[in-house]
């Protein structure tokens, strides 16, 4: 049975890449668009790992990060931030929010898989 990844990208070019990389490395992978269905993907599909985007519209995903690690039933899943939004201090900011890891894009598809299988082989 292929562990199953979240995805939480609003960008639809990156949807696909990530979609491509995933399945290719036999995952399967789950979409979400908003920081709002993240969330909710989140609590009814119980993914083992979720990949997700700063920058969303509406709530963003230091938010959605925030509120899948206060509910008991999901705070174990690991959570990879990947975001164009490169400053200084946003790996700490991702940290604060529950991140367990954090890539700026352009991503490494190499770097980001090895950092998925360190979590999830």
């Amino acid at each position: 049975m292929s562990k199953r990844v979240l995805v939480v990208e609003d960008q639809e070019d990156n949807m696909r890449i990530m979609n491509d990389m995933l399945s290719s490395a036999d995952y399967e992978v789950i979409k979400a668009v908003t920081g709002h269905e993240g969330v909710a993907m989140a609590e009814s599909h119980i993914p083992d790992l979720i990949l997700m985007d700063v920058m969303l519209p509406g709530l963003d995903g230091y938010e959605a990060t925030r509120r899948i690690k206060e509910n008991a039933a999901l705070r174990h899943i690991p959570i990879i931030a990947v975001t164009s939004y490169a400053l200084d201090g946003e790996e700490s900011r991702a940290e604060e929010a529950g991140c367990d890891a954090y890539f700026s894009k352009p991503v490494s598809p190499r770097a980001l898989l090895a950092k998925i299988r360190e979590y999830i082989g």
